[in-house]
């Protein structure tokens, strides 16, 4: 079988065949991903978080969620390639599977790596022109957002976990797309997801105006419902509050298509 050498975003070199047959995605979005290039023969195992497309997550065999996979089931399945994330997964099932298998990992922090992730996985699956094309309709999507925004400039914490509650941290592939929306994170200068308590938010907002304090609250990991603004405007009654979809602030595949429209229509309806 020949194979072919590719460098992931570890910088690890993974030899796989020059187009693989049996892959296993074990990252959501990069699961999406592989939907979008077509390889609807060639995935053959996905996690229980896979959730898109619908026909995927009814049909493939699931392996088990992202930070508990079942070795075993992935084992029987053979793969010839496996497409993990660092973030994402548990370095030590990870590297487990290594030892066995072609494992690419990606590392995303920002949209640009997020593109170079999405033109690698095309060319290490034979898909480099669908994955180039896709490169240039997301860039597309992106250009020029910033100044189509009906608002900008609003102090904003984006919320992914309660008990404790967590926040995006400024080196989170969240962070930049709340930049993209022209949003400044009071959280930049922290690293990852940050517990804080309301009290702690109440004091980063301290001599930030009302009308420009912005709380999202994310689908994902946490569920958040409208019950939950309540809580946090007790504590900022001047701050707007909203709900979002997790999924395009946080997922790096071809959900980039339709994350421009969305905080678009998002920023609409919130007030300057």
């Amino acid at each position: 079988m020949k194979l072919h050498t590719h460098i992931d975003q570890l910088h690890n070199q993974v030899s796989v065949p020059v187009r693989p047959r049996r892959i296993i995605s074990v990252v959501p979005s990069q699961t999406e991903l592989l939907f979008h290039l077509g390889l609807e023969e060639e995935v053959v195992g996905i996690t229980k978080f896979c959730v898109h497309p619908e026909e995927w997550f009814r049909n493939k065999t699931r392996v088990g969620g992202t930070k508990t996979l079942d070795l075993d089931k992935i084992r029987a399945l053979q793969p010839d390639l496996i497409i993990a994330n660092k973030e994402e997964n548990q370095q030590e099932q990870i590297t487990a599977l290594q030892m066995e298998f072609p494992v690419w990992i990606s590392d995303i922090h920002t949209l640009d790596e997020a593109l170079q992730m999405i033109r690698r996985i095309g060319e290490i699956t034979g898909c480099a022109k669908q994955g180039q094309a896709l490169c240039l309709q997301i860039q597309e999507q992106f250009k020029g957002l910033h100044e189509a925004l009906p608002v900008t400039g609003l102090h904003t914490a984006y919320f992914i976990w309660r008990n404790p509650w967590m926040v995006a941290g400024g080196d989170t592939f969240i962070h930049h797309m709340l930049a993209a929306c022209g949003l400044k994170n009071v959280l930049a200068d922290t690293p990852r997801y940050p517990d804080v308590t309301l009290e702690e938010l109440k004091a980063l907002f301290k001599d930030v105006p009302p009308e420009q304090q912005l709380i999202l609250l994310s689908s994902e990991p946490y569920p958040f419902k409208e019950q939950h603004i309540a809580e946090i405007q007790a504590v900022l009654p001047g701050a707007q509050i909203r709900l979002v979809d997790g999924e395009m602030f946080s997922w790096y595949g071809s959900r980039l298509l339709e994350a421009p429209g969305y905080f678009r229509e998002l920023l609409e309806g919130i007030k300057a």
